[in-house]
């Protein structure tokens, strides 16, 4: 699947100095990206931003939106943070989406470390918007 990348969007823009450069991919309905997290990603020392990792999930939330056709916005977003996402060692950002109505999604997802155990959880609802209101024309 293309997933479309803005040259200029903080989560996936190969252009953007300051963005995490993220590249996604979709199986089976879950789309997932990874991230070694260096030091500039650090809240406190050795540990990644919680926001950072909120950014991540809420993007591969969007993404599995996508994957199934649809431009969508966050309408609202809830974490439950289980454990610390250490610097420097690989996370794995899954999505899925598990209900859908009308222009309404609703997504989990959940960052997962390396040795399998799951550092952060989300669960999100969407909302579909058509191409004018993405650009904003409307």
């Amino acid at each position: 699947m293309d997933f479309n990348y803005d040259t200029m969007c903080f989560a996936c823009g190969e252009q953007n100095d300051w963005g995490l450069k993220l590249k996604f991919t979709e199986k089976d309905g879950v789309v997932e990206t990874s991230l070694i997290p260096s030091d500039v990603f650090q809240g406190y020392p050795g540990v990644m931003h919680g926001g950072l990792n909120a950014t991540i999930l809420d993007e591969v939330m969007a993404r599995a939106v996508y994957a199934a056709g649809f431009n969508a916005m966050t309408a609202r977003m809830e974490l439950r943070y289980r454990k610390h996402v250490p610097i420097g060692q690989k996370v794995v950002y899954r999505a899925k989406i598990v209900a859908a109505r009308k222009k309404l999604y609703d997504l989990e997802a959940e960052a997962v470390l390396e040795d399998g155990s799951v550092a952060v959880e989300a669960s999100a609802r969407f909302m579909i918007i058509n191409e004018e209101e993405l650009n904003g024309t409307e």
